[in-house]
């Protein structure tokens, strides 16, 4: 009898993820709020129901500034880095099934905005803007410690695994090394780079291929275009802007179907551009869009199939995160406030496909682009 019993309850565990979520929406926004009230925990938002709020997940406590997340579909698991009050820098893992924290650990000498391999075994940890350190850290995804250390410059920043790879790095570092785009092997972790560009790099996304990279870069009104394949660099200058330095324009991303590239205005700019990319090293300025706080934008990125862009406010505010119908370029919403964010669709109880906390292309990776919407023009 208790053999049957440890046999029941084993069926029952294995059973629970399925049972748990049978009612997820298919389409969920993961939204990690940075207000002062609820920072780090997860908002959850029924995409198509109007971005209705269904959950809040609480995850851990001391979360004083998050600095990027990543969701694998693989092992439906979802990543966090943040710092806490003491500036220490972290990492938490969250079971999607069970919305249960799973570990929680510091990353020496600190974190910042990470990717996730494909194959959810391994993550890619930059050691933060702020610091020294001459490497990103590569971290097992399964317990959250240490693999190896991957070394090319100093104060990195923003770590992409775009559709077609490989691993992409920008830094903030200050000696002239700042000024390329890195491009990591990941299997050899041999790094290479791409520049230079006109100043150090700020926000950057990678097209569906890793043909094109659109990149923000210092004292910029405008953004830099990259073809990988010819090392070509272009610029696009907004020509009608507000007076001033731009200093570092904080946001960009590919809409999924490649055919616009959508750009963040300065701190004090409460504008979005939006550009037409159907020919990458020839962009066309098409419009302005007006955020409805009258304040600067911080970080920008799509739903998976392009139906729907997020701005979000200045890091840390209160302001909501604004949504915009992204094909006929209308706001159509708020949610609560983040820019680490990104969708995760769930079939039949399990997690089916996640997206992205950078604007990357979608177009002409096979994968996805049978899910794009039509592009209207």
């Amino acid at each position: 009898m208790t053999a049957l019993y440890i046999l029941l309850g084993l069926l029952a565990a294995t059973a629970a993820p399925a049972t748990i979520y049978a009612a997820a929406p298919q389409r969920g926004l993961y939204a990690v709020n940075q207000s002062s009230s609820d920072r780090g925990s997860i908002s959850v938002y029924d995409i198509d129901a109007g971005h209705r709020l269904l959950k809040t997940i609480p995850t851990v406590p001391d979360v004083a500034d998050v600095r990027g997340v990543a969701a694998s579909a693989a092992t439906g698991r979802l990543y966090v880095a943040y710092q806490d009050a003491s500036g220490t820098g972290k990492l938490y893992c969250l079971d999607l099934y069970r919305d249960e924290i799973v570990w929680n650990k510091v990353i020496n000498p600190g974190v910042d905005r990470l990717a996730v391999n494909p194959n959810g075994r391994l993550l890619y940890v930059p050691s933060g803007e702020g610091g020294s350190a001459d490497y990103i850290n590569v971290v097992y995804a399964a317990t959250g410690d240490v693999a190896r250390r991957i070394y090319f410059s100093n104060r990195s920043h923003d770590t992409q695994y775009p559709l077609s790879g490989p691993i992409f790095q920008e830094t903030k570092a200050e000696d002239g090394t700042g000024n390329y785009l890195y491009m990591i092997d990941p299997n050899s972790y041999a790094a290479s780079r791409m520049g230079p560009y006109s100043g150090v790099l700020g926000p950057y996304a990678v097209d569906g291929t890793s043909r094109y990279a659109v990149t923000n870069v210092r004292s910029l009104w405008g953004m830099q275009v990259a073809d990988l394949r010819t090392a070509q660099i272009i610029t696009a200058t907004i020509s009608d802007h507000p007076p001033g330095d731009a200093g570092l324009l904080h946001g960009i991303g590919w809409s999924p179907d490649e055919a616009e590239v959508w750009e963040s205005g300065s701190r004090s700019d409460p504008h979005v551009y939006i550009w037409d990319m159907r020919n990458p090293m020839a962009p066309v300025f098409k419009n302005r869009l007006t955020l409805r706080t009258g304040r600067g934008s911080h970080w920008l990125t799509f739903t998976i199939n392009g139906d729907y862009a997020y701005i979000a406010p200045p890091k840390n505010s209160d302001d909501a995160t604004e949504v915009f119908d992204a094909r006929t370029h209308s706001a159509v919403g708020v949610i609560g406030s983040s820019e680490d964010m990104l969708e995760i669709d769930f079939a039949d109880g399990r997690v089916s496909r996640v997206g992205d906390q950078y604007g990357i292309g979608r177009k002409e990776n096979p994968v996805e682009k049978a899910a794009l919407v039509p592009d209207g023009n």
